[in-house]
Order: C-alpha cells, then sequence, then structure tokens
C-alpha cells in the first residue's frame, strides 16, 4: 500500500515559511507584501476561491486588496483597473481569478499583467523565463507539485517523469520544471498511442488529464510515485482526481490523495510567489 504524500501539512509547512519571510520584510527593510485580487461576476466557486486565497494572505501576513467587479464589467474597465494596479508600486502580486465571463478575453487579460506582478506565473514571459531557466513567477499549482515531491524526498534527478496532461497552466510548466530538477520528461495527450504502456514507464507520474479517475492500476508501474492533480465531483458529492485511488494506491509506492494533497498546494505557492514579487520589486537577494 502507497505512503500517502501529505498536501496539507507540506502546504502548511510553506504557508508558515512565508508568513517568517513575510515578517522579516517589514521588521526589517520596512516593506508589507500585497496582493491585489480581482473577481469579475459572482462564480460560486471563484467565489470560494478568492475568500481561500483571502484567508491565506491574513495567515502569512500579506496584505489582500479586493477588488469585487460585476458581471458585466467590461473588458477596457477591467484591463484600466489591471493599468493602474501595474503603476502601484504598493502593490506586488496582481492576480485574476479566471474563468472570466465570457465577453472578455482571458488572454488579452493575462497579457496585461506586468510580469513583475504576475504571482499566477501565467504571463508568456513568465512561461519564457521558466522555459530558459530566469528567475521568474511559475504557475502555482505544478511549483507545488515540486515542493510535494522534494519534500517528500522523492529523486527527480534521473527519474523517469512521466505528465499526462498538456495544459498551459499545469502540463506545459510541469514538464518545464521536472526538466529543471533533472528529470527525463515525457508529455502525453489525447493523441498519445498506447498511453497505458507510456505510463507505465514513470518512476514519477503526474496525472492532469481532466478525466474522473481515469488512471487505474494498469497504468502505473510498481513502486512508481503518482501525483494526482485532478479534482472532481461525483454524482455522490464525494470529490475525486484523476486517478482511481483505490486501484493505483495498491501499486504506487507513494501518491497524493484528493482532496489533501495537490489542492492545498496551490495557495501555498501563490503565498510564496507574492513573497519572491516584493523580494525581486526591491532588489533584495533570495533568503
Amino acid at each position: 500500500m502507497a505512503d500517502l504524500i501529505d498536501g496539507k501539512k507540506i502546504s502548511q509547512d510553506i504557508k508558515d515559511e512565508v508568513r517568517d519571510k513575510v515578517t522579516w520584510l517589514k521588521e526589517k527593510k520596512n516593506i508589507e507584501v500585497s496582493l491585489a485580487v480581482i473577481l469579475v461576476g459572482n462564480d460560486p466557486a471563484s467565489t470560494v476561491y478568492v475568500n481561500n486565497k483571502k484567508k491565506a494572505c491574513e495567515y502569512t501576513g500579506i496584505k489582500s486588496v479586493s477588488y469585487e467587479l460585476p458581471e458585466e464589467t467590461t473588458e477596457e474597465e477591467l484591463l484600466s483597473l489591471i493599468d493602474k494596479l501595474n503603476e502601484d508600486k504598493t502593490i506586488n502580486g496582481i492576480l485574476v481569478q479566471l474563468p472570466l465571463p465570457k465577453h472578455i478575453n482571458e488572454d488579452s487579460v493575462i497579457k496585461r499583467i506586468s510580469p513583475d506582478k504576475d504571482v499566477d506565473g501565467f504571463h508568456p514571459e513568465s512561461v519564457g523565463r521558466l522555459s530558459i531557466g530566469e528567475r521568474g513567477f511559475v504557475s502555482c499549482t505544478p511549483a507545488g507539485v515540486i515542493q510535494l515531491l522534494k519534500r517528500s524526498h522523492v529523486e527527480i534527478s534521473g527519474a523517469e517523469c512521466i505528465v499526462v496532461g498538456r495544459s498551459n497552466i499545469v502540463g506545459k510548466p510541469m514538464a518545464m520544471l521536472l526538466i529543471r530538477e533533472n528529470g527525463t520528461v515525457t508529455v502525453c495527450h489525447s493523441k498519445t498511442k498506447d498511453l497505458r504502456e507510456v505510463t507505465k514507464r514513470a518512476d514519477i507520474l503526474v496525472v492532469a488529464i481532466g478525466k474522473p479517475e481515469f488512471i487505474d492500476a494498469s497504468y502505473v508501474k510498481e513502486g512508481a510515485v503518482v501525483i494526482d492533480v485532478g479534482i472532481h465531483r461525483k454524482e455522490d458529492k464525494k470529490l475525486c482526481g484523476d486517478v482511481l485511488f483505490n486501484s493505483v494506491s495498491k501499486v504506487a509506492s507513494q501518491i497524493t490523495p484528493v482532496p489533501g494533497g495537490v489542492g492545498p498546494m496551490t495557495i501555498a505557492m501563490l503565498m510564496n510567489n507574492c513573497y519572491e514579487a516584493a523580494e525581486m520589486q526591491n532588489g533584495i537577494e533570495a533568503i
């Protein structure tokens, strides 16, 4: 039976570390870390996510500046607000909660956020910095996966790493981060032939395919480390991931549960990105 990788505990450790660094920055440098969070409309899931981010800010000592805009907000109005926040030296990070209403172009909004305040790590310049190994912001979910692996003493260097999914938010940056850690990386997707044969090679299998409980034990090599990025609500209202947990946990050596695995890491890494934004904007060496 696989050992559980406890995302709740590891994310708490990271938030505690961020809180210590935020306190140090305020006490030693008189710099307050701040995050602007923009929510357009009243999507229930987005509202929950934004509230969770506010709670994490409060815990870590990061000042949260909230902008809750009506559904009918125009793209021009939203872009104008982002321009204002880009220029505001008291704001270190800008986060626009996705998805946006259909009349607003998400790509235009993402590209308008200054790369120096792009704590979500979605701006093309942030992605470019990641791809060439420069310091910059990394999408929070894949960054969280790397921390889960490292803090669970999983050896990435030299490992056969298979990523199932090629999204801009998870799959692609996940592959680049694993390469940065000297993993040997294969990315699978809907056009991959013999998916089961590919995934069974993995020492580390990261699943972000967006299909509930799709990966069962037949896809997994004995002793592999399995990271489940998916999250879905079943008909019985219970949450599940992209991995059939009861099946895969019998063959994996370590596995993340859903909930309580990757999910908590995303907000923890967002807090860390906010701190790093304040560091970089003020010319402070990483501590």
